[in-house]
């Protein structure tokens, strides 16, 4: 998104609007006194102004009345556009003194009375349309209407005045930006105080007491949008260096007049590889395109020094397995590049630690100690006064980047918040925040709901290992939960991703391309590939009943054991084709996108 800067300081983004929705368009009249002008949206073709008056109003019209609290966008396909709109929100808390926002109620208002269309175009439209009421239920989005919640407190104390007093989607960090494309028509129509900057992520903030002072910790995850998506179908990077699943985790402190703040990164080992659903539990790791790893790795990296300044690369994978082969790649890929300021260490998490010695963590944070207190965290005091910065990061990954990563950031970000404390007199002497039992439990949840939040968003269920990062042990409740969200997450990544990741793509404006290329031949629908497996599902229970009726008559009866042995063969036959063609009775994604 490019456009001039402007010359008169940005007017106040509006935080609540009447909503009138008449049979030929859709009117947003400002209640939160900051305007007096109307938006008008024409629901025949989606066109958009201002006017300074609602249209007549007569017991024939009955318009429907709603508050709504901000315009996140607006999405234009081949033949409608739709305009997107907060329904509801909850204040979860506040950022530099600012209030932060939830959305919790997303709605989509069609413009579809267009009447221009071909029989394909209208055929298709439909389609996209279907993906809409997935859209409506995305989660983990979070705005305010008055501070930038894409940039650091470090970044944020560093720009100047001037940029500081340019609109908030201006100041935007554009890969955080999550409804960076769904903005674009408000922007070209210049309604600037409609442009609401929205991230997808997650915002926990604790109140807690440590001795005699007072601390208050934020812990702000923003999702990258460069390739965002689901578990299964968005795997390692694209050709840019952007990696799948890449979120940039924020610890804030505030305590004594002092605001401190630590950054880290996860995503997924950025090279070209894949993990594709076949129906079975784990399906196979495949690394696409060998011979550009080495290319792939360098642009991110030199990518996260632009932004981060050093990196030390934290690779918690297996050793064996198709864990290894990933593993190998990584290290060898990354061997050209290493330097003083980008590290790679390996930690492999399942043999040092099992399933319940998280505490050997501590081995990991030995061999990277001297990084974090050479690259320390920023930190200002009550003049606003930058009084130290962060100069490096530490980018974790594991397969999923979820539930290894979450357990290992949480330990990096307890042992940071410790240093801060201590450097401002919080916390004495060799004092950490386990002494304070009331601040610790707090603390522990934080980085839970943190985990969860992220795993939710890219895996459809909270992240496993969850219970050692809450309680600091594993609990057999919690191994229990791992078991259900194991399966769960099976069922989500066969029969469910690839209408989120459709979702995703569309909202995203990535599957641009495939409208324009394949507008008549559009992909096998999703729903399509749902009946197919219901009714392979169908002939296999049908053929098992007949199978065991045939059975206990076989005893008696040459010609049921016959049938009992047909009916068994049909059963056989059916298993053995599902599992030869497991990827074709699987939710995959419609949109002809390249994987990378």
């Amino acid at each position: 998104m490019n456009a001039a800067t402007d010359a008169c300081p940005s007017p106040k983004l509006h935080t609540r609007l009447r909503l009138w929705e008449f049979a030929d368009r859709y009117i947003f009249e400002p209640v939160d006194g900051l305007a007096d002008l109307f938006l008008s949206v024409d629901r025949t073709n989606g066109s958009m102004k201002l006017v300074e008056e609602l249209p007549p109003r007569s017991p024939a019209t009955n318009p429907k009345v709603r508050i709504v609290f901000g315009v996140v966008g607006v999405l234009k396909l081949a033949v409608r556009s739709y305009f997107l709109v907060i329904t509801d929100r909850d204040c979860v808390g506040s950022y530099l003194g600012h209030a932060i926002f939830r959305l919790t109620g997303l709605k989509v208002l069609p413009c579809n009375k267009s009447v221009n269309a071909s029989a394909e175009q209208k055929k298709m439209e439909t389609e996209f349309s279907e993906l809409l009421d997935a859209a409506e239920r995305t989660i983990g989005l979070y705005f305010s209407y008055d501070v930038n919640l894409t940039l650091t407190s470090q970044r944020l104390h560093d720009l100047g005045d001037e940029f500081k007093s340019l609109p908030l989607w201006r100041q935007a960090e554009q890969r955080f930006l999550w409804n960076s494309f769904l903005l674009e028509p408000l922007i070209e129509n210049k309604l600037h105080q409609y442009l609401l900057p929205v991230i997808q992520g997650s915002f926990q903030s604790i109140h807690a007491e440590v001795g005699s002072e007072k601390v208050h910790v934020t812990l702000i995850a923003r999702r990258c949008t460069r390739r965002i998506g689901t578990r299964m179908w968005r795997r390692g990077a694209d050709p840019e260096g952007y990696a799948a699943n890449f979120v940039e985790s924020e610890q804030i402190m505030q305590s004594k007049e002092f605001t401190a703040s630590y950054v880290q990164v996860r995503g997924s080992m950025p090279f070209l590889w894949e993990q594709i659903v076949d129906l079975t539990y784990k399906p196979s790791f495949d690394v696409v395109r060998v011979e550009e790893a080495p290319r792939v790795l360098e642009r991110h990296f030199h990518d996260l020094q632009k932004k981060y300044g050093a990196v030390v690369a934290v690779d918690l994978v297996n050793t064996h397995g198709g864990e290894g082969r990933l593993y190998e790649r990584y290290a060898k890929s990354i061997e050209p590049i290493l330097s003083e300021d980008i590290r790679f260490v390996h930690f492999d998490f399942h043999q040092i630690c099992g399933h319940i010695h998280f505490e050997r963590l501590s081995q990991l944070y030995d061999q990277i100690e001297d990084y974090l207190k050479k690259h320390g965290y920023f930190l200002s005091n009550s003049k606003s006064e930058k009084m130290k910065g962060q100069t490096g990061t530490v980018r974790t990954n594991c397969v999923d980047c979820l539930d290894r990563t979450n357990v290992t950031q949480n330990m990096i970000g307890r042992k940071i918040l410790e240093s801060q404390l201590q450097q401002i007199g919080v916390l004495v002497d060799n004092n950490t925040i386990s002494d304070y039992p009331a601040f610790d439990a707090d603390y522990k949840v934080l980085w839970a709901n943190h985990g969860d939040a992220i795993s939710t968003q890219y895996s459809g269920t909270p992240a496993l290992k969850g219970d050692f990062v809450r309680y600091g042990k594993r609990t057999t409740q919690g191994i229990l939960n791992d078991l259900w969200n194991a399966m769960a997450r099976y069922y989500l990544n066969n029969f469910a991703d690839g209408t989120k990741q459709d979702a995703m793509d569309l909202l995203q404006g990535h599957h641009i391309s495939s409208v324009s290329r394949d507008m008549a031949t559009p992909t096998k629908g999703l729903l399509e590939n749902c009946r197919s497996f219901r009714l392979v599902f169908a002939l296999l229970l049908a053929a098992m009943v007949f199978m065991i009726m045939s059975l206990k008559k076989a005893r008696n009866d040459v010609f049921h054991l016959v049938l009992s042995l047909l009916w068994s063969g049909f059963c056989f036959g059916i298993m053995r084709y599902v599992k030869t063609n497991g990827r074709k009775f699987t939710n995959r994604p419609r949109f002809h996108l390249s994987r990378h």
